[in-house]
């Protein structure tokens, strides 16, 4: 992991495909990473009523000052966050760009069983003065990222990882669903050029391994708005992906047959859904109230 004090260390660029190869090396060394935080001892994990977990991953654009102000208001998006639920049945969902004010306000809406984790924004001057975000409109709250379930949720952590020296610090948020033994982490990963005192130093490589490494191998489900494209022979940017993202685990739309669908409004892919258990099913939606589209995965957790 590199510090915040000086630009991350760089990996060799290899060409990869889609969802390609990369060096057996570099797989190597994320596997060590992964393995060295494996829990010791589990429990046998409980069945849901068919044996499946869905998960969604959306970024609500919830933050108006962020270029969302002609996205919907607060209500709108409460709507379609309690559809991703009702009518798309996820269970987990690691959102991004949320308002504390909303969530809670959707968690009490959807029933007592619901639990959530928040993580606020931070924002550091050039000077090191660092403050929170708020959203606009009365009652709010602080821009961040959650984790909203419908079980409840133990070893709530935020895994330690580069942010930026001067502008906006995201981060990644890990939660274990008890009832079903199934670790989940919600990440949000720096934009290029989003370090306002060092621009072109890189810190999705890092987080991206930091991520990784904070995971254990088998019943975990991983994702978020990472700020990246998928890997291709022909992006220069395909080196920042660690090997076992692609490898170790499969991402929600990893598919040899077909291309990976865009989510977002740039007609790209940026959010991710990585999983080592079975996956069920992959689905894209529209919620109609955000420059992101959210992406469900249905995983087998019996």
């Amino acid at each position: 992991m590199s510090s915040p004090g000086r630009p991350p260390v760089r990996s060799r660029p290899g060409r990869r495909g889609r969802f390609g190869a990369i060096t057996a090396s570099a797989l190597l060394a994320v596997v060590v990473a992964v393995a060295a935080v494996r829990f010791a001892t589990r429990p046998a994990p409980a069945r849901t009523a068919d044996g499946t977990l869905t998960v969604a991953t959306w970024n609500m654009c919830g933050v108006r000052q962020w270029n969302c102000s002609a996205t919907g208001g607060a209500a709108a998006k409460n709507t379609a966050l309690r559809r991703l639920v009702t009518a798309d049945g996820a269970r987990v969902l690691l959102l991004q760009e949320a308002c504390s004010g909303d969530l809670e306000a959707a968690r009490r809406s959807l029933g007592r069983s619901w639990r959530l984790a928040f993580q606020p924004y931070s924002l550091r001057d050039r000077t090191g003065r660092t403050t929170a975000v708020r959203c606009t409109g009365d009652g709010r709250g602080t821009a961040g990222f959650a984790v909203l379930s419908a079980h409840p949720l133990t070893a709530v952590r935020v895994v330690p990882s580069p942010q930026p020296v001067a502008g906006l610090r995201r981060g990644i948020l890990c939660a274990t669903v008890a009832v079903l033994d199934v670790r989940v982490c919600a990440a949000h990963l720096t934009l290029p050029g989003g370090d306002a005192a060092h621009p072109n130093w890189e810190y999705r490589d890092d987080q991206l391994k930091a991520l990784v490494a904070a995971v254990p191998e088998r019943r975990t489900v991983f994702g978020g708005d990472f700020n990246l494209a998928p890997p291709d022979a022909h992006d220069p940017a395909a080196w920042v992906w660690p090997g076992a993202a692609f490898h170790v685990y499969r991402e929600c739309d990893q598919d040899a047959s077909s291309q990976p669908r865009n989510t977002h409004a740039s007609g790209h892919k940026l959010d991710y859904l990585f999983t080592a258990l079975p996956r069920v099913s992959c689905a894209v939606r529209d919620t109609g109230v955000s420059d992101h589209r959210a992406l469900l995965l249905k995983v087998r957790t019996g």
